[in-house]
């Protein structure tokens, strides 16, 4: 039977985040061995994770990583700023996006082991949000945008790609994407079911007003296209004002957008 020392547990400790009588008892189930300790202790904490994956997960961290013409970002996930604030969650933030950009998307499964790491340390439910790499295409540009906190952590990260829009006007449509939060680049990409949904609601508020039954049909039309107009990008108007997106662009595109933002 080897002998475990209190400068053993401590280091056990350490690197896995169990408490100290786990970390005593792995020790000594291992014969002392630290490698098959660690790993009893990951394996286990990873099993009681899979019971945090219904919590909230609404906090977090966003990075974007730029290559001329070819931009990612990724969103990881926690349940509490402080964890998501931590070097720790914002180095392998970036370090994600950074892969994304060299690799694809499916790049990010190379650090899935420190994923599940953190999800250990930080005792959250951490787990990958979105994930995105877009390139533009010949005659096209991209811009990207990462707002932060006073931490410099990413918390509102947007990627646009337009097409005849000289590069400040982008900029502005990527600056206001982080600011109204649209859900869709066309009223064609809302999907249905959402907008039959809100056609629902529109009309008991209607019944419940009193309105006249004749005229049902186009109060809730009229109210279901603004409710598009509030979430369609080339329908909102720029910063709040009266010009819409689809004016400031003129006669140029924009053909595709990406956003994650913390409190999603």
């Amino acid at each position: 039977m080897a002998q475990i020392t209190a400068k053993d547990v401590q280091k056990l400790r350490q690197a896995s985040g169990a408490g100290m009588m786990d970390a005593k008892k792995a020790l000594t189930e291992a014969d002392g061995d630290f490698e098959a300790a660690l790993q009893a202790l990951r394996e286990k904490g990873l099993a009681k994770a899979e019971s945090r994956t219904d919590r909230d997960n609404t906090d977090g961290a966003v990075a974007i990583a730029v290559d001329g013409k070819r931009a990612a970002l990724v969103e990881l996930k926690a349940e509490t700023d402080f964890s998501a604030k931590a070097a720790d969650f914002v180095s392998l933030t970036r370090e994600l996006a950074d892969l994304v950009l060299a690799g694809g998307e499916s790049a990010v499964e190379q650090r899935a082991e420190a994923i599940d790491d953190l999800k250990l340390t930080k005792k959250e439910n951490i787990a990958l949000g979105k994930v995105a790499l877009v390139e533009a295409g010949e005659g096209a540009l991209i811009d990207a945008y990462l707002h932060t906190d006073q931490e410099g952590r990413g918390i509102n990260g947007v990627i646009v790609v337009g097409e005849g829009i000289d590069a400040a006007t982008l900029h502005e449509v990527a600056l206001h994407i982080a600011f109204a939060k649209p859900s869709a680049l066309t009223r064609e990409a809302v999907p249905a079911e959402d907008i039959e949904r809100e056609r629902e609601s529109a009309l008991g508020v209607t019944k419940a007003e009193g309105k006249p039954e004749a005229a049902w049909d186009k109060i809730v039309e009229g109210r279901v296209s603004k409710w598009l107009a509030e979430r369609v990008l080339l329908e909102q108007g720029m910063f709040g004002e009266k010009e819409t997106v689809a004016q400031r662009i003129g006669s140029g595109s924009i053909t595709r957008f990406v956003q994650a933002y913390i409190g999603d």
